[in-house]
């Protein structure tokens, strides 16, 4: 059995929470509790009380990348739970800028906490680069490698120390993989930057001869191409998973492509839902 419930998302249709530009899902297995990714604020922490989730009984906090609508809620979850590690990339600490309509942004899209906050939570990261598992069924990905003829659907940059900005190879960003029994594997990917294909194809290696039962993800197809979107859509639901959840970054167009393909097999969830497979 998995059962997860969105804390952070940027719509919502419970009178009873609140939305931002973010993700944040808590997620209950029979082996452990995982909070994956903190969204932009603290609003994760509102949200959970509303929907009687005690953060407490969090085992381990999981960072799909180095970006703040992600990483926002790091310091207060740090302060309400005690016990969790955080597993975030080494790589996700670098100053990082996107683009918009092909202009550089004014302001950073990297975690932004204050140097108070970056030293109150040092203690509580673990740092990956390759495949750290949780338990023997549930994995916390590193680096996904690149499938050669993917391109990322935006692109961003990294500040190096003279203040110089080179492309970002977005080597920070991981995902989190789940065997729900004998179901199948669940996914889960924050913003799919390295793409979803490569995500897909990083999980059969991971778990090989096992099936993708569900994936909920961010895809990061708002920007894409009507080509690109289509591809993406077609290698999901090649898949044949039991349930598809497209959040945060994933754009309307790739939603109603999804929905239309896969009717009730696509799930499109907001701050405060619920679900259990």
């Amino acid at each position: 059995m998995i059962k997860f419930t969105f804390l952070s998302e940027n719509k919502t249709d419970d009178p009873a929470c609140d939305a931002e530009f973010g993700l944040s899902v808590y997620i209950e297995t029979p082996a452990m509790n995982i909070l994956f990714d903190t969204g932009a604020s603290n609003l994760f922490e509102k949200n959970a009380r509303r929907k009687h989730v005690d953060l407490e009984d969090v085992d381990a906090c999981v960072i799909s990348h180095g970006h703040y609508d992600h990483t926002g809620g790091v310091p207060r979850f740090c302060v309400l739970n005690d016990k969790a590690q955080v597993y975030i990339h080494k790589n996700a600490f670098r100053e990082t800028y996107g683009t918009t309509k092909g202009k550089m942004d004014k302001h950073p899209c990297s975690i932004l906490w204050t140097p108070e906050e970056k030293e109150h939570v040092r203690t509580r990261l673990t740092l990956t680069d390759g495949p750290c598992w949780l338990t023997d069924d549930i994995v916390v990905s590193g680096t996904i490698p690149h499938v050669p003829g993917t391109a990322p659907t935006e692109k961003f940059y990294i500040k190096d120390i003279e203040g110089v900005l080179n492309p970002d190879p977005m080597d920070h960003e991981q995902f989190l993989a789940i065997r729900n029994g004998d179901e199948g594997i669940f996914v889960f990917s924050g913003c799919s930057h390295k793409g979803v294909i490569a995500v897909l194809d990083y999980v059969k290696k991971l778990f090989p001869g096992e099936r993708i039962a569900g994936l909920v993800a961010g895809m990061h197809l708002f920007g894409a191409t009507d080509q690109v979107r289509r591809e993406v859509v077609d290698k999901v639901i090649a898949e044949d998973p039991d349930m598809v959840a497209p959040v945060h970054c994933t754009g309307i167009d790739a939603i109603i492509m999804l929905k239309e393909r896969l009717g009730d097999r696509c799930i499109v969830p907001s701050a405060g839902s619920s679900y259990e497979y």
